[in-house]
């Protein structure tokens, strides 16, 4: 391997190559991780696309690095720097100033810690705010954030600002080419390690999701390929053999690339035990591929849709959250329409990064900022040339300080409304009766399999107490008591919390775990831990689905944790506001279809076009909604028991 060494002076080196294949790669990335958004149930991994792009990063930037480095015998450090904040401050500034003015103005339940966030953003510190503020990048309910996306941003600050400084120092000590990328290879591998070691299950998602040590080891591929791999000390001719063995190598990549967007979901073990280094692994071997002129990669991801979406994926990628959340603030019946709702969102994305790209990126990337005192000289000069377009500093200040104000008025904490406080006091009345569920289950559980005990009971009268309860939840006689003393173990989210309750209002021994943006990869741990306790009951009721979509691998690993003897009561969900509504009901029904003891509860159907049953979200039950809930369960699952 060569040395990195100084050339002598006068003596230039090949000019720098711009890679247009690089554009292609970017544009897959960042239609991943929209396409991961708008319609999450089809790209498990489209998140993916931000390693991507890291790999991009790592390699173009330590590439242009020692390529200055290597002609000019020194790095132009504040011209680096200079370079990368007229690149990405001005669209970043006017993303945070825009979103915070129409938060400000029309979407106040979001002001919540607006001004940490514009700080940290502007500082580049707010992946590490996120992972002590935030919540899961794959919490798709749960107040979604305009700006969460933004953590990946910060990652990249970080790097530009540290890394030239590293590069060097091992370029001055160091100095071979080969034991740099062997101790690059070490620091990665230690980053994917750290990944590994400090996830331990949903509860440290956020640590190894947002954190910068957790997460470099994709930058750093990118960068030890540029040390083994500078893009203009690759031969444009090579054999035969040499171009269709890097064709092969770069095909390979990209199809295992499109493998893991389907199939590597960001709730898997396995993605933060080894699936995230792999996808960095292809991404660099495509990225490879892509870089050497004696390839055909480079020139098959080629193309003007490419190219311009590539030129523009930054703009996109800035501009996506604050769209989408905004749009779906805005429209109820997401669910209605997905496909369409999908293409309308796209297209606003792509037309604000458009005007973006022409109006503020390009012209501030390329505008020489030690003439601004000139230029402000000039603008308020009575014959200035800038003309009419100084009226645009007229909403431009308004933008500011508005978002200033909002800023300014931002709360540190949510206010907590009607929805929140119900939830809270059902909470911690399910939490008292538990106890006492818990207690008697056994108990109920022999008097349920017991069947002429059972027969006894069901012809028992009613108490008044009972009958003003079956009477309050539309219940016959027959399905109250047939439910009354049933034991039950009830898994969910926020609806289901909210709900808890009315629901051992009427099963007296049920057991409710539910949690506000509890998803259903987080169910098997609940389930493992009662069964292991012997407290999981025969009767498994399960309201999850609301926050994020669902595959039927998912709900065949919530079926197994239940394990046999149990039946299974899974109730489908609705959530209009969210484009995963039909999907994930759609696959609930195709589980009932293929195991025996698994029931479907149709909330969805019986709640249909029925808004006075739900709160202003249109998705959690209101007091009257979570009567017909309760109503709707007890009914189905009498039903059941009667025919067992």
């Amino acid at each position: 391997m060569q040395q990195v060494h100084t050339q002598k002076k006068g003596k230039r080196l090949k000019n720098s190559r711009y890679i247009t294949g690089f554009d292609g790669i970017r544009a897959i990335a960042v239609v991943g991780v929209i396409v991961y958004h708008l319609l999450p149930y089809k790209l498990q991994g489209g998140y993916l696309g931000v390693p991507i792009f890291f790999v991009v990063s790592g390699y173009l930037i330590t590439d242009l690095l020692l390529q200055e480095w290597e002609q000019n015998g020194k790095i132009d450090f504040w011209g680096f720097y200079a370079r990368r904040l007229k690149r990405l401050y001005p669209a970043l500034v006017f993303m945070l100033v825009g979103t915070g003015t129409y938060i400000t103005l029309f979407q106040r339940s979001l002001l919540t810690n607006l001004r940490s966030i514009i700080t940290t953003n502007l500082l580049y510190l707010y992946n590490w705010w996120e992972i002590g503020h935030g919540q899961s990048y794959f919490d798709r309910f749960n107040g979604e954030s305009p700006f969460t996306h933004l953590w990946s941003l910060s990652i990249e600050g970080q790097y530009y600002l540290i890394w030239p400084l590293i590069l060097i120092a091992m370029v001055l000590i160091i100095r071979k080419r080969k034991t740099i990328a062997y101790l690059l290879f070490g620091l990665a591998v230690v980053s994917a390690v750290l990944m590994g070691v400090f996830y331990t299950g949903p509860d440290t998602l956020n640590r190894v999701y947002y954190g910068t040590d957790t997460r470099m080891f994709t930058i750093i591929f990118g960068a030890l390929l540029a040390v083994i791999w500078p893009s203009t000390h690759l031969k444009k001719q090579v054999s035969t053999q040499s171009r269709w063995t890097l064709n092969t190598i770069g095909l390979l990549s990209f199809a295992a690339m499109v493998y893991m967007y389907f199939e590597l979901a960001g709730q898997n073990t396995f993605t933060y035990r080894g699936g995230m280094f792999l996808m960095a692994v292809v991404s660099t071997a495509l990225i490879a591929a892509c870089a050497h002129p004696g390839a055909d990669i480079n020139r098959w991801l080629t193309n003007p849709v490419f190219s311009w979406i590539g030129t523009r994926s930054y703009g996109i990628y800035l501009y996506q959250f604050p769209v989408m959340i905004f749009y779906e603030m805005r429209i109820k019946d997401i669910a209605a329409h997905p496909m369409m709702h999908a293409v309308i969102e796209i297209g606003l994305i792509m037309i604000i990064s458009e005007l973006s790209y022409r109006y503020i990126e390009a012209p501030l990337r390329h505008y020489r900022y030690h003439n601004l005192g000139r230029s402000i000289y000039e603008f308020f000069q009575k014959d200035s040339i800038y003309g009419l377009k100084r009226l645009w500093m007229i909403p431009a200040i308004l933008l500011i300080g508005i978002s200033a104000y909002g800023s300014v008025i931002s709360p540190t904490k949510d206010a907590k409304n009607g929805l929140q406080e119900s939830i809270l006091q059902n909470q911690t009345s399910a939490s008292v009766q538990n106890k006492k569920a818990l207690a008697k289950q056994k108990r109920a559980q022999r008097i349920a399999e017991n069947k002429k005990r059972m027969a006894k009971l069901l012809n028992k009268k009613l108490t008044p107490r009972q009958y003003q309860t079956a009477k309050k939840y539309g219940l016959t006689k027959r399905q109250y008591l047939t439910v009354h003393q049933q034991p039950l173990t009830a898994i969910g989210d926020s609806i289901m919390a909210d709900n808890s309750k009315d629901l051992q209002t009427v099963f007296k021994q049920a057991y409710v775990s539910a949690a506000v943006g509890r998803q259903i990869w987080q169910a098997g741990d609940v389930l493992t831990a009662l069964k292991k306790k012997g407290e999981l009951a025969p009767n498994v009721l399960i309201n999850l689905g609301t926050n994020s979509p669902m595959t039927p691998a998912q709900i065949d690993k919530v079926v197994k944790a239940v394990g046999k003897g149990h039946r299974i009561f899974w109730v489908n969900c609705h959530v209009p506001t969210r484009n995963w509504e039909t999907e994930v009901n759609q696959t609930i029904q195709g589980a009932s279809k293929k195991y025996a003891h698994f029931y479907v509860i149709d909330w969805h159907g019986y709640s249909y076009n029925r808004p006075d049953w739900f709160w202003s979200d249109n998705v959690h039950p209101n007091p009257k909604g979570n009567i017909h809930y309760t109503q709707l369960v007890a009914k189905q699952i009498s039903q059941h028991l009667k025919m067992k």
